[in-house]
């Protein structure tokens, strides 16, 4: 599936909501749609990641809806559920759009390693491409990449930073393994 071609460039705007683990960064399209969601200390790998599809990338200063401002300060508050309430797109090549779709069906609380990610998607073998894709998600926490986990349960990489998935991981009540300086 080919991204359809624009013969504008997309309105999106940029929002900051503080949360317990930092200044999120919210991008959104004229829709009401996330685009984008990134911490304030991660946003050049936001604007590479929404760049390579979005051309040109320049989001204008712009509040968020409401709802979805309210939706994310609910899941801080302990209504985990709440994430589901919001509306996002995000473009990316089929493979992407699967395994995003299937981070959003781990409920908060779980997580998967990123073998079993790959044998959801009927593609045991594509671990690594799971791994990639899982890192080029542009919408974090929404579309959840932090419950992706090692095969044997440990925290693996994050783009948010370790320290913010172990955060969110803890928030959810989900298991997980730390890893130990001999692995």
């Amino acid at each position: 599936m080919t991204p359809p071609v624009r013969l504008l460039p997309l309105r999106l705007l940029m929002d900051r909501l503080p949360t317990p683990v930092g200044e999120a960064l919210l991008i959104t399209d004229g829709e009401g749609y996330l685009r984008g969601l990134d911490w304030a200390d991660h946003e050049a790998r936001l604007t590479y990641l929404l760049r390579l599809n979005y051309r040109p990338f320049a989001p204008e200063p712009g509040a968020a809806p409401q709802a979805m401002r309210r939706a994310l300060a609910a899941y801080f508050e302990g209504e985990l559920g709440s994430l589901a309430a919001i509306a996002w797109r995000a473009e990316g090549t089929p493979f992407q759009q699967a395994l995003w779709a299937a981070l959003t069906a781990i409920p908060a609380g779980e997580t998967l390693s990123y073998g079993a990610l790959a044998a959801k998607l009927g593609r045991p073998r594509a671990v690594r491409a799971v791994g990639a894709a899982n890192g080029a998600n542009p919408i974090s926490l929404v579309v959840p990449c932090h419950r992706a986990i090692g095969s044997d349960g440990s925290l693996t990489g994050y783009g948010g930073g370790l320290d913010r998935k172990r955060w969110l991981l803890r928030h959810e009540g989900a298991a997980f393994r730390e890893k130990t300086a001999r692995g």
